[in-house]
């Protein structure tokens, strides 16, 4: 690739139409929570999240993730902890997606 060598990251992958490391984690972290909140992997959801109670009326989808406090700050960076704020965003109509490609196709229209 001529050209690139003196661009940064972010101008390089915008040359190539390409998103980031972090955008494409992310991606991987909620087509693995969709998995295993269908019930596609096997391993059971209560393993890694706790649903939010619905005794309320929720804005959103009915899979929201409830996220504990956690006094040890390395804590946020385990798997089970960093997508719940980035699930919770999504809406139903994704969250509730029939299959993963049509999750995966509903998760590329929504921006992720």
């Amino acid at each position: 690739m001529c050209g690139l060598k003196n661009k940064s990251y972010e101008e390089r992958l915008r040359v190539l139409g390409l998103t980031t490391l972090e955008t494409w984690r992310l991606r991987g972290d909620l087509i693995e929570t969709y998995k295993i909140l269908h019930g596609k992997e096997d391993i059971g959801h209560r393993q890694l999240f706790e649903l939010v109670s619905n005794d309320h009326a929720l804005r959103g989808h009915d899979l929201k993730l409830y996220k504990q406090y956690n006094r040890l700050n390395i804590r946020k960076h385990f798997f089970s902890q960093r997508v719940i704020d980035a699930w919770n965003q999504l809406p139903s109509s994704v969250v509730n997606a029939a299959s993963i490609n049509s999750f995966k196709r509903n998760l590329e229209r929504y921006g992720h």
